[in-house]
């Protein structure tokens, strides 16, 4: 059963110059693991924290860190299950987040979809 919906769009050049005149936002925004991507995927990345934040009907006591986007095996982006997000997801009744993102002609999207148990 689909929880929750979120959709979210970067706009990279303005992304990039939001982070070159708050270079802090780097560690804010991003987990060590996530930093040393480059600059498209960064976009993609806060889209689709923005996208969950959106999915789940606000941030609560979720920070930036407690929604990691990495990689499965496949390569497919998926969160990383931190406490926080997990709190978060079962608060809503929802087990899983699902994300896709892309970027594109100077945009990164992403979508998200919060499920839970039927």
């Amino acid at each position: 059963m689909i929880v929750g919906i979120g959709v979210d769009t970067v706009d990279i050049a303005r992304f990039e110059r939001i982070l070159a005149r708050t270079p802090q936002l780097l560690e804010r925004l991003f987990t060590p693991g996530e930093r040393d991507r480059p600059l498209h995927s960064l976009a993609a990345r806060f889209a689709a924290k923005e996208a969950l934040i959106k999915a789940l009907g606000g941030s609560g006591d979720l920070r930036w860190h407690d929604m990691e986007i990495t990689r499965d095996r496949d390569r497919a982006p998926a969160f990383v299950a931190t406490g926080r997000l997990g709190t978060a997801l079962a608060g809503r009744g929802a087990t899983t987040a699902h994300v896709s993102m892309t970027h594109d002609g100077g945009f990164a999207t992403a979508f998200v979809v919060v499920e839970g148990a039927a």
